[in-house]
């Protein structure tokens, strides 16, 4: 009987200490706390003004008053409610769930749609059993005909919850490490955008430096500003800097895009309340004040994400402009406008096809250097919340596959916005809000990892599989196959021959197949910087000019399947004087002959057109072969060649008397056999053989 007494006696305890009573703000409830009940029901009548819907509720603003009157009395299921919307839509969504669980325990008639806030708590967290629970009892209150809407938008809940099921349960194998202290804060950093080749980088964010030092009083938050952070001179990044006027001003100005090469900057303005894109081009290593694109690109809607082609004839960008003779609701979709070389400026814009483009929002677009691979957020497809990272592939017939999600724990169930691939493929940057981080949203590296590897057994494994207590047995993540983009990156610096001071020099692309001039860029006039892609399945002749100089050509060949790389050179351009020479790479001939390749035009025209343009420049043409086969065959095969490209000269109405040819075959190696042999390589064997075999020219007088 006393055992019976006590275990009565236990339980109602527990329930009395367990059990939700709700205690409202009524002063009669505090009767002996007048003056701190006050001071509470202040904060939380203010806190409330906050959260009106006129002009806009003011999260963020209205939380710290919240907790204020949590402190006094944490059993109001109103104010519980009210902080679990403060944390939902402010930063810590995480800790929204608490409170709207504790709000329905206090009182679960209090908010009648507390079943479906508790649903996106449980969702944030990757709860999805629960999350949909609870999706599904907020749905049977919806009335079937008024209240359609609200039932579509809680089916799509649903239906993201499922996507993040499967998703979660089948992740990629990458690893995902904050940037650091020299990049990120306590305040907000995001929408990084980089070079090619992922050495410099500029983004967003919301510090007291921001230009004027002023908040914006909307969202208690610093205007925003770019900045700035490169690793040049060091393997880690240097501390990161605003970059200052003309890009920043008083307002909020936001990174946007860059060109592969880091010569333009697309950034956002929201100057006249609807948003628009602006341009700035890097001259002498200074950015100019940015100017507004046309209106082809700039509508009276809202346009807030870009992003350049490599060859820069496409700009792909996105708007919430209505699509014609289409009742839909505005949403943002993403399009593309192309480079009219005659006219100057962006015109002919298309909107991406349906597989692409969805009923709900597409933002944060990055094309890859590539050419063909876009990444972009999106609300729709399978997202399991928010925003989710998607990618897809412009295929041969210019289409576009279907969008294939990248997968957890990149995406989450949370927005996941401003995805940038290097042009290697592998590794990515993008913007999140993480446990461990500085405190507001950072900005992270994400590598991906190649297909996990079988295990090898070895005796001591055949030991431990023989013994009498089981093993667990090791679990294999599913395979994610991660190829290098196949594409090569050319970077380096433009100096004159013999200072050694930094050029600005025009870079021509050609495709060498159709001798067809692809992109052109420039090296920057301080720096002497410059920064080329290649994507793969050309071959590339590549020719530096800068005036009063003589041409610089390279010829690179980059298969359709072959492994991403980065070659850094260093281009010194000589001058047109007596005595200098060099080497024209993308001049062609077939085995053994002796007649020009049609790849060869460009380069030939480009010599026609130095020769035309210095009058009284008189040259020597020289062939020259490597030291396989008979010297005197390979002598006069290279004088052949050589006497070739001077007639092509001469057909060309250049003098013959300003032309002169000779073919020195294995005489003048730029690679000795000796050096050659002490090579280890037979690729880089071949590429010296490959560096003998070539065509010149010598200026023998001007």
């Amino acid at each position: 009987m006393k055992t019976i007494i006590i275990s009565s006696i236990f339980i109602f305890t527990c329930s009395f200490l367990f059990a939700q009573k709700e205690i409202t703000f009524d002063k009669k409830n505090f009767k002996d706390n007048k003056k701190e009940f006050k001071e509470a029901l202040d904060y939380l009548e203010e806190g409330d003004e906050l959260l009106l819907p006129n002009p806009f509720p003011r999260y963020s603003q209205a939380l710290p008053l919240y907790e204020k009157a949590y402190a006094f009395n944490s059993k109001s299921a109103h104010l519980n409610f009210q902080l679990g919307l403060c944390y939902l839509n402010t930063v810590n969504k995480f800790k929204a769930l608490d409170f709207f669980k504790s709000s329905f325990e206090l009182n679960p008639n209090k908010n009648p749609d507390i079943h479906f806030y508790i649903g996106r708590g449980y969702h944030l967290q990757s709860d999805w059993d629960n999350a949909i629970k609870h999706y599904e009892a907020h749905k049977k209150r919806l009335d079937t005909k008024n209240d359609l809407a609200l039932i579509m938008d809680v089916n799509k809940f649903i239906y993201e919850c499922k996507s993040g099921k499967e998703l979660v349960e089948n992740p990629v194998r990458v690893w995902i490490d904050n940037m650091g202290k020299q990049i990120n804060t306590e305040y907000p950093e995001y929408g990084m955008i980089m070079t090619a080749d992922a050495s410099e980088i500029f983004f967003t964010s919301r510090r007291p430096s921001t230009t004027g030092g002023d908040k914006d009083v909307m969202i208690d938050q610093y205007f925003e500003d770019v900045y700035t952070s490169n690793r040049f001179t060091t393997k880690g990044w240097s501390p990161s800097t605003n970059v200052g006027d003309p890009i920043n001003t008083k307002g909020h100005d936001a990174a946007v895009a860059l060109s592969p090469d880091g010569s333009k900057m697309i950034v956002y303005i929201d100057d006249k309340g609807d948003g628009n894109l602006y341009e700035s081009k890097r001259e002498e290593n200074e950015w100019t004040k940015p100017k507004s694109f046309n209106d082809e690109i700039c509508s009276p809607y809202h346009e807030a994400s870009a992003w350049y082609s490599s060859d820069a004839k496409r700009l792909f960008f996105v708007s919430d402009r209505p699509l014609e003779n289409r009742g839909d609701p505005k949403d943002r979709d993403i399009y593309v406008a192309f480079w009219n070389e005659d006219k100057e400026e962006w015109l002919d814009v298309k909107r991406l096809p349906e597989n692409i483009n969805t009923k709900y929002d597409e933002d944060g677009i990055f094309l890859h250097p590539d050419g063909k691979t876009l990444y972009f957020s999106s609300k729709g497809h399978n997202s399991m919340g928010g925003y989710d990272i998607f990618k897809t592939v412009q295929k041969e017939d210019g289409s576009w596959s279907d969008p294939e999600n990248i997968g957890y724990p990149v995406n989450t169930p949370d927005d996941d916005v401003f995805f940038v691939v290097a042009a290697n493929g592998r590794d990515a940057y993008m913007t999140s809000y993480r446990e461990g981080g500085f405190g507001d949203k950072d900005l992270y590296k994400v590598t991906f990892l190649g297909p996990v590897k079988e295990p090898i057994l070895n005796s001591e494994d055949i030991l431990l599989a023989n013994s009498s207590v089981p093993v667990r047995a090791n679990v294999i993540e599913p395979k994610v196959e991660v190829t290098g983009s196949q594409l090569a990156i050319l970077k380096g610096i433009v100096r004159d021959d013999k200072t050694k001071e930094p050029l600005k020099a025009e870079i021509e692309l050609v495709d060498n197949e159709t001798n067809e001039v692809i992109a052109e860029f420039s090296s920057d006039a301080k720096t002497g910087r410059y920064l080329v892609s290649l994507p793969g399945g050309k071959n590339y002749g590549i020719a530096v000019k800068a005036e009063g100089y003589l041409f610089h050509s390279e010829n690179f060949d980059v298969t359709q399947d072959a492994d991403y790389k980065e070659v850094e050179k260093i281009i010194d351009l000589k001058r047109v004087d007596v005595g200098q020479s060099i080497v024209l790479r993308n001049i062609f001939f077939d085995l053994n002959k002796y007649t020009l390749r049609s790849e060869s035009e460009i380069e030939l025209n480009r010599l026609t057109k130095l020769l035309i343009e210095n009058p009284n420049l008189k040259i020597e043409i020289s062939g020259h072969t490597d030291s396989r086969g008979s010297a005197e065959y390979n002598k006069e095969l290279s004088k052949n060649r050589a006497k070739t490209v001077v007639e092509y000269l001469i057909e060309k109405g250049i003098d013959k008397d300003r032309l002169e040819y000779a073919g020195y075959g294995e005489e003048q190696p730029i690679n000795t056999d000796e050096e050659i042999s002490k090579m280890k390589l037979r690729s880089e064997k071949e590429a010296a053989h490959q560096d003998n075999r070539r065509t010149e020219f010598k200026i023998l007088s001007n």
